[in-house]
């Protein structure tokens, strides 16, 4: 149905605009950006198939131009591009308000901050969050990318990144694909191996965090770091 078929509360701008954007579902939310539907798809029907395409809003935000540019309404670029540009400033707010606050102050942030970089990833991925003195953001490093199963991670290329960044501590991530957030008995050792390893140039290992589509979990939290 077109939107301007839809009696006028129930149309995603007017919603938005009465009640706040929190008051929308995600498919009306993405119509917002998406504007226009195709010949016999309105808009909102259009949104809800991307979403069921790619997993939700999680896999959605993930997905390269590559990968948008199959689906239909979609070939041109400028309505790809505008999906991408929404990610990007997610995550550059995200990176601003790490870069302004401790990681420690802000635990919900740095998990929203790694869940927009590597839950929707199809393999494994092992990043590092390098902070300062003051354990802010200095950078985030994608190291290691793996299998589904498992990936390879080099303690000595850590400490070398860790020296590079003048860094005093680290926040450790990887992502499950099969979208279990629960640590397994290797990712328990590798965080004491990268931990140990780390303490020899005076890095500490501030939290080991993991990460699936819409959620994620610190093992510092759980008493395993």
């Amino acid at each position: 149905m077109p939107l301007q078929d839809l009696p006028p509360d129930a149309r995603p701008r007017e919603k938005l605009l009465a009640r706040g954007p929190a008051a929308l579902a995600d498919a009306e939310l993405l119509a917002l950006l998406l504007r226009t539907g195709t010949a016999g798809r309105g808009v909102l029907q259009m949104a809800q198939e991307l979403l069921d395409r790619f997993g939700g809003i999680s896999g959605l935000l993930h997905a390269s131009a590559l990968d948008l540019k199959p689906f239909k309404g979609l070939g041109g670029s400028a309505k790809r591009a505008e999906l991408l540009a929404v990610l990007e400033l997610a995550r550059r707010a995200l990176a601003e308000q790490l870069k302004e606050r401790p990681a420690l102050d802000s635990a919900q942030a740095v998990k929203h901050y790694l869940q927009l970089h590597l839950a929707g990833r199809v393999h494994e991925v092992f990043a590092v969050i390098f902070l300062d003195s003051q354990h802010r953001l200095l950078a985030l490093e994608e190291l290691f990318r793996g299998t589904l199963t498992q990936t390879s991670v080099y303690p000595r290329e850590v400490v070398l990144r860790a020296l590079h960044h003048h860094a005093a501590a680290v926040v450790l991530a990887h992502n499950h694909p099969s979208g279990s957030v629960q640590p397994s008995r290797a990712d328990e050792a590798l965080t004491q191996s990268l931990k140990a390893a780390l303490a020899l140039v005076d890095v500490r290992v501030l939290d080991h965090v993991i990460v699936a589509p819409g959620q994620a979990l610190s093992m510092a939290e759980r008493g395993l770091v």
